[in-house]
């Protein structure tokens, strides 16, 4: 009887699922898409880290890839994003008795332009930036650069996921 019974919640609920559509669990709705392009973003900001122009536009292309269904391309997609890289700034953040710094914060901006050929109504062009704090006596080199830009690109590459095609 119990076997019965889950058989058919199980039934009912995948029903459910088919009628409903096509869900993706990761939020993101592409719609008709099938394509989508990702231009390269160069780093225009004022100082420039030289790997951080590669290592963004290949996080942004890996998560669209990871987390549609949609096809990368080189030209002409059904989405598309370009932009650049505005900021890239170390500033002191909080002081010690001696008034020097306990702490550096890195932040960076990216200027992102979204264009949906399918929906023109959610195309968009916005600044995305994000920050990591680190300790003042350690040099923004090694680890401290990689852990720091870690946190800072996935952060900034979901937060442009979930504005193009999460709507969130």
């Amino acid at each position: 009887m119990k076997k019965l019974l889950y058989i058919s919640i199980f039934a009912i609920t995948s029903l459910l699922m088919i009628a409903c559509g096509a869900y993706s669990f990761t939020g993101g709705n592409t719609g008709d898409a099938k394509t989508i392009q990702i231009d390269f973003f160069p780093n225009q900001a004022p100082l420039v880290e030289p790997a951080l122009t590669q290592r963004f536009t290949n996080d942004l292309q890996d998560l669209f890839t990871r987390q549609t269904n949609l096809t990368l391309t080189n030209a002409n997609g059904d989405l598309h994003f370009s932009g650049e890289i505005t900021d890239f700034r170390v500033t002191p953040m909080s002081g010690t008795s001696d008034q020097t710094a306990a702490q550096n914060r890195l932040t960076v901006s990216v200027n992102v332009r979204f264009v949906n050929k399918l929906v023109e109504k959610d195309n968009f062009e916005k600044t995305f930036s994000f920050y990591s704090d680190y300790d003042a006596n350690a040099q923004l080199t090694g680890a401290v650069l990689e852990n720091a830009l870690d946190e800072i690109v996935e952060r900034i590459t979901q937060d442009i996921f979930n504005a193009s095609v999460a709507k969130w």
